[in-house]
């Protein structure tokens, strides 16, 4: 497309793209947005170095006026965003690209790649920390998924509120807080449970967290409270019938004076499991795979389009929209609020193609991230993640049913 704008003189028409999405993952009633720190920081590095421009040459992909373009790329233009650990619904314009078409059309994959990730872990994961009812979950996927994936993951993980990683490059890039358990393969390292926790216990301490189920777990109970005492930190729990498990291990805990030990469960747990186990002594779970692949949505299912451009290289925007049966898009650039009641709840969400005036309760949801190619959005991840929590304290009780239902609150589409 860049290759064909320049030769056809239509490369620097201005151009406004939207990301958003036509439907929400069956069953879910409110995304999350996240990613736009990633894709900020994606967009301040973009660039075509020598050897991807030689790729491109040899391979026929690009001709030389394209390889020229190519190899001074700099984004110039603006990006509003919704901002990170917000909620979107069907239609919501979470992104903005106002440039050049060759610069914008360019970065559909840079950004589709991140957000379409990260938002749908985050969403993922929010409605997990719901079903934990403020009981603390480790995020524990990265085994399970692509490597720097599961670095990805481990940050929208947190923004949506999951409270510590096992992912330690997340901690350090990101300063998501980092915890973790020792694996079965520690304990069967050792002649019996006793010598495995004896050797945990003497590097680690009291606080320490063993896991109890590689043979029996009354057994290791035993074992672990006879050797930490009563200070113990916690054990874990990874097989069998949690819930009844976790009854059973409590009650011997407290048997042996161990009031304070908790109890950490992990082991194919999703929303639906975590809610299940609503009822047991559990005091924190861990979620790995259903976490990192979404929890059957993998994919925000986020779509980046050409709304308006313009007739010349610096002329007025006119709305430009797609007519595909199932695939209609809605021309001209958007902007979006998010109207409230006086009770403090959302009501719905109002999108148009001309700049509104907000209600009193009524909350704009774009906001600049990118102005004439510099990067002014950035922000602490901590910021985003208490943005999640003010933005979920808004929406009705019936968002966070984990039934299949419509969207918690519509979209308003007005001129």
């Amino acid at each position: 497309m860049v290759r064909g704008a320049l030769a056809g003189g239509t490369a620097a028409r201005r151009a406004v793209f939207e990301v958003f999405a036509r439907h929400l993952p069956a069953g879910r009633r409110y995304g999350v947005v996240a990613g736009i720190g990633r894709f900020l920081d994606a967009l301040e590095a973009f660039r075509f170095d020598e050897p991807a421009l030689e790729f491109l040459t040899s391979q026929g992909i690009v001709d030389e006026p394209t390889a020229v373009w190519l190899s001074s790329y700099r984004f110039s233009g603006n990006v509003w965003g919704y901002a990170e650990g917000d909620l979107y619904f069907p239609g919501s314009p979470i992104l903005v690209v106002e440039a050049g078409f060759a610069e914008a059309v360019v970065l559909e994959t840079l950004a589709l790649s991140i957000l379409n990730h990260d938002a749908a872990i985050a969403s993922a994961a929010s409605r997990m920390v719901h079903a934990a009812s403020g009981r603390p979950i480790i995020e524990m996927g990265s085994r399970r998924t692509h490597e720097m994936a599961g670095v990805a993951s481990a940050r929208a993980a947190y923004l949506a509120g999951f409270t510590s990683t096992s992912n330690l490059e997340a901690g350090r890039s990101y300063g998501v807080p980092t915890a973790g358990t020792s694996a079965h393969a520690f304990t069967l390292l050792h002649d019996s449970e006793r010598h495995a926790f004896h050797a945990q216990l003497d590097a680690l301490g009291r606080d320490t967290t063993l896991l109890v189920d590689t043979y029996d777990v009354a057994r290791a109970v035993a074992v672990a409270v006879e050797l930490a005492g009563p200070e113990l930190g916690a054990v874990r729990l990874d097989s069998g019938d949690l819930a009844e498990t976790a009854h059973e291990v409590r009650a011997q805990l407290d048997s042996l004076g161990a009031t304070k030990t908790r109890i950490i469960v992990t082991g194919d747990l999703d929303e639906y499991a975590i809610a299940g186990l609503s009822a047991a002594p559990v005091d924190g779970y861990g979620v790995g795979t259903s976490l990192v692949t979404g929890s059957g949505a993998p994919t925000a299912a986020l779509v980046y389009k050409l709304v308006a451009r313009s007739e010349s290289d610096d002329g007025p925007l006119r709305p430009v929209a797609k007519r595909s049966v199932g695939k209609p898009s809605r021309g001209g650039r958007k902007w979006a609020v998010r109207h409230i009641g006086d009770d403090g709840k959302a009501i719905l969400e109002m999108v148009s193609t001309s700049e509104p005036t907000p209600g009193p309760y009524d909350r704009p949801l774009l906001t600049p991230l990118v102005r004439d190619g510099e990067i002014i959005g950035r922000e602490p991840l901590a910021e985003a993640r208490a943005r999640h929590e003010r933005a979920l304290a808004e929406l009705p009780p019936r968002a966070f049913q984990l039934s299949r239902g419509d969207p918690a609150l519509p979209t308003e589409f007005t001129g």
